[in-house]
């Protein structure tokens, strides 16, 4: 009988573990940096939210006893929504041995006359950017708790998408000729969901839909917007207003994305969590950032 996937590895890193990630405003917090942390626990690295100088910021722990520290310029302080900056400062540091301090990335605007333009200045707020030079460097150190294989690209994790590298399986549709293959890859996708075992083969089917740099919302919204620039090229007035039209689209479609960031998470735990009694129904949730404070106290145990 052939060896099997754990859940421990078919899992991304842990939650982080202390009162705050069961309010409203760290959840709204987590749920704006999810396109950073995503990835990094991808890589089993676990990360939380903090309140830095002026500006919130995830912190990353690594096996060394360092830790990373990814944010937005907090000298002078950012007007710009948390999670959305315009640029983003990463590095690394130790609570014991101050001599290990590195700048891992910088994509904040040069500041001061004649100062020059940082190469990465150019990808602004861009997060791709950030995990790819944190994936780099942190493997070259040797810190990523799961390792980047020679076939595996910098921002996928084997470990959280068990299949990730299968073709899809389109064995249930065999015989039926179609027009729609991109329609029908979805399908297969939902037909292998259906024929899952548990509740973690179930969790990585949910991986390829709401990954916030790959998965599949984020790829449709990208058609959209292609889709509304080519509607441009018409330079007619109806081609225009299909333009906002499907960028509304793209724009609705992301943040669903966004709504459902932690149902991997939430269905993955359904594997290990005893049956319990339904809950009472829970307060419909509000797509509104509420009031954050300018900082929280942190309750680890």
């Amino acid at each position: 009988m052939g060896t099997r996937r754990t859940p421990v590895t078919a899992s991304l890193a842990p939650l982080p573990d202390h009162g705050n990630v069961n309010t409203v405003w760290w959840q709204e917090l987590w749920r704006r940096h999810a396109h950073i942390t995503t990835p990094l626990r991808q890589r089993g690295l676990e990360c939380d939210i903090e309140f830095g100088l002026s500006a919130y910021i995830v912190h990353v722990a690594l096996t060394d006893g360092s830790y990373l520290i990814i944010g937005p310029p907090q000298e002078p302080s950012s007007n710009r929504p948390p999670g959305d900056p315009e640029g983003w400062i990463v590095t690394r540091q130790h609570p014991d041995d101050h001599a290990v301090f590195e700048v891992i990335y910088d994509s904040t605007p040069s500041t001061g006359p004649g100062a020059p333009e940082r190469p990465e200045a150019r990808d602004g707020g861009s997060a791709k950017h950030v995990v790819e030079a944190i994936d780099q460097r942190l493997t070259q150190l040797g810190l990523l708790p799961v390792p980047r294989s020679s076939t595996e690209g910098p921002l996928v994790s084997t470990a959280s998408q068990p299949r990730a590298q299968e073709s899809p399986d389109l064995s249930p549709r065999l015989g039926r000729t179609s027009a729609y293959v991109y329609g029908d890859a979805l399908l297969a996708l939902t037909d292998r969901l259906n024929g899952t075992e548990s509740h973690a083969e179930a969790a990585a089917m949910l991986h390829q839909i709401l990954d916030p740099t790959d998965g599949l919302l984020e790829r449709l919204g990208e058609f959209f917007e292609a889709a509304g620039e080519k509607a441009k090229e018409a330079e007619q007035d109806d081609g225009f207003d299909l333009s906002y039209d499907l960028a509304d689209a793209a724009a609705e479609i992301r943040n669903l994305g966004e709504v459902l960031h932690v149902a991997e998470d939430r269905m993955r735990a359904l594997n290990t969590t005893p049956p319990a009694r339904r809950p009472a129904a829970a307060p419909p949730r509000t797509p509104r950032l509420p009031a954050l404070p300018s900082a929280q106290p942190r309750q680890r145990r």
